[in-house]
């Protein structure tokens, strides 16, 4: 089962695409940002995580969690939330969010469904620098190991300034209306596609 995690649920490639658990009251309704005094002047922390609608100092009380996501989706089950369980433990991440989560799995199934598959063999690539890289890490020469791996970041920064911004320009030639399915394709939400379209199309090695 999967238990309350605080900084949230993340897939490597949907970075638009993170996942929390969301709340609602008993209206139905979703509640916004609780805020709190922090003792310095006009200074408050906000937050959205859901034990925070407990209902304590005047804070709306949630009934029910569900999946939701950082692209505006939401879960269509609700699963009742057990306060008394809450406070028993006396803390979140020893809460059951498997329901919130699995939907929110599924979500991201549909998406990465939905966007353009990278050839397997880049796929296989990727996956090997990416364990090769991480074995730099464990160099008997720290130093050595640590040089190596900038390098290697130095080499991928130079590839994708060569490839990044001539792909950019060529999807920013599409029409306006062309943007759900550029976005589509690239896993992603419109406002991050549009985002990451401008940010290669003027990417220059440094």
């Amino acid at each position: 089962m999967v238990y309350g995690v605080r900084e949230g649920w993340r897939r490597e490639g949907f970075e638009s695409h993170e996942g929390a658990v969301g709340v609602l009251l008993a209206d139905g309704s979703e509640p916004g940002p609780v805020f709190f005094d922090l003792g310095s002047g006009s200074t408050f922390h906000e937050s959205t995580s859901w034990w925070h609608y407990d209902g304590e100092f005047r804070r709306p009380t949630a009934v029910s969690m569900r999946g939701r996501c950082a692209c505006g989706w939401r879960g269509t089950t609700r699963y009742p939330i057990d306060w008394e369980k809450v406070r028993e433990d006396d803390d979140p991440d020893a809460y059951n969010t498997s329901g919130p989560y699995t939907e929110w799995e599924a979500h991201l199934d549909e998406v990465a469904g939905r966007a353009v598959a990278l050839p397997e063999e880049l796929v296989a690539l990727l996956g090997q620098l990416r364990e090769r890289i991480d074995r730099l890490w464990l160099e008997d020469d720290q130093a050595r190991g640590y040089a190596a791996m900038l390098r290697t970041c130095g080499e991928l920064e130079a590839i994708v300034t060569d490839t990044g911004p001539e792909a950019a320009r060529a999807l920013a030639r599409e029409h306006d209306e062309a943007m759900p399915a550029i976005a589509q394709a690239l896993g992603t939400t419109e406002k991050a596609a549009r985002a990451r379209l401008l940010h290669y199309e003027h990417l220059t090695w440094r």
